[in-house]
C-alpha cells in the first residue's frame, strides 16, 4: 500500500484528518474482508460511508476506480453487485496490517547495520525515478544524498527494484556505520523528524481524549477513521532506531492509544458491520 494507491477525493469532516475513500475503504477491507472468501453489498458499501460523510456518487466512483486498478473484483448475484479483494489488494492489506498490528513504528531491538542502496537514472526517466523513490519510502529508506539511499536494518529490496528497467541501474550494500560518521546527523540528514513528530502530535491531538471522534455517528466510523489516519502515519515512518531519536518520541505514546482504542471500538464496530452490511460467500 502506497502514496499512489489514495485517489483524489476527501473524506471525513473538519477538524479531522483528511481521508481518501479509497484509503478508508482498503482500513474496512483489512478489517472485514481480508482471509474471508467473501464479497460485499455495493449498497452495504453506500450507507457505511454515508456514515462516514461520503455521498453515494463519490462512493461508486471509487469502488469503479478500484475495480479498474485490480484492487476489487466484481461478483453479480441476480441484479445485485458485489466486491470482494484481489491478490493485489490482500497482498497490500497484509502488509498494512503487518505493519499496524504486527511490527509497529517503535524499534527498540536495532541490530546497528544500515541497507544502502544507489541508483543511478537517466535524467528523462522522470516516472521511473518517482515511481522507485516512492517505493523506497514506503520500504522505510531515506535519501542520504544524490541516488543514495538508506534504511535502518536488513530491507529486501527484491520488491523494490524488481523491474526489467532498473537492472543494472541499483546497487545494493548492508553494514554498520564507520567513524567518522556521526549517524544521529546522518538520520537527521536523510529523514524528516520534524514532519513525522508533527503527523504523530496531530494524530495525539484528535486520538489521546477522553472522548475522541463525537462528531463521529458511531464506533464504527470511530474504528474506520482511526485506523486509517494510524495506517497513513506509520506507512511513511521508516522505525529509526530509539538510540538515535529525540527522547520524547511521539510514537510510542501514540501506538499506547491505538492499542487502546482498539480494545474500546473494534467489536462494537463489528457488531455494526454484522448487523448492517450483506456479505456473502464465493463459490
Amino acid at each position: 500500500m502506497n502514496a499512489a494507491l489514495d485517489d483524489d477525493l476527501p473524506a471525513g469532516r473538519a477538524g479531522t484528518a483528511t481521508l481518501r475513500p479509497q484509503s478508508v475503504m482498503l482500513t474496512f477491507l483489512g478489517n472485514y474482508v481480508l482471509g474471508r472468501d467473501v464479497a460485499v453489498f455495493s449498497g452495504s458499501f453506500i450507507d457505511v460511508f454515508a456514515r462516514l460523510g461520503v455521498g453515494e456518487h463519490a462512493l461508486r466512483s471509487t469502488l469503479t476506480r478500484m475495480a479498474g486498478r485490480g484492487l476489487l473484483s466484481r461478483h453479480r448475484r441476480g441484479r445485485r453487485m458485489y466486491f470482494g479483494l484481489t491478490e493485489r489488494s490482500a497482498e497490500i492489506l497484509r502488509d498494512g496490517e503487518t505493519r499496524v498490528w504486527q511490527r509497529g513504528p517503535v524499534n527498540d531491538d536495532w541490530d546497528g547495520a544500515w541497507t544502502v542502496l544507489a541508483f543511478s537514472l537517466p535524467e528523462s526517466w522522470q516516472r521511473q525515478r518517482h515511481d522507485l523513490r516512492a517505493r523506497l519510502v514506503w520500504s522505510g529508506f531515506g535519501m542520504l544524498g544524490n541516488g543514495m539511499w538508506i534504511a535502518p536494518s536488513g530491507v529486501d529490496v527484491g520488491p523494490v527494484v524488481d523491474t526489467p528497467e532498473l537492472a543494472g541501474r541499483v546497487k545494493v550494500f548492508s553494514g554498520v556505520a564507520q567513524p567518522p560518521t556521526d549517524v544521529g546527523q546522518m538520520v537527521r540528514d536523510a529523514y524528516d523528524l520534524d514532519g513525522l513528530v508533527a503527523g504523530y502530535s496531530d494524530f495525539l491531538l484528535r486520538w489521546d481524549l477522553p472522548d475522541p471522534a463525537p462528531d463521529a455517528a458511531d464506533d464504527l466510523v470511530r474504528y474506520l477513521r482511526l485506523l486509517t489516519e494510524w495506517l497513513q502515519i506509520v506507512r511513511v515512518d521508516p522505525r529509526l532506531p530509539v538510540q538515535h531519536l529525540p527522547a520524547d518520541w511521539p510514537a510510542a505514546r501514540a501506538q499506547d492509544v491505538v492499542h487502546q482504542l482498539r480494545s474500546r471500538y473494534e467489536q462494537p464496530a463489528r457488531e455494526i458491520v454484522d448487523r448492517t452490511c450483506e456479505i456473502v460467500e464465493l463459490d
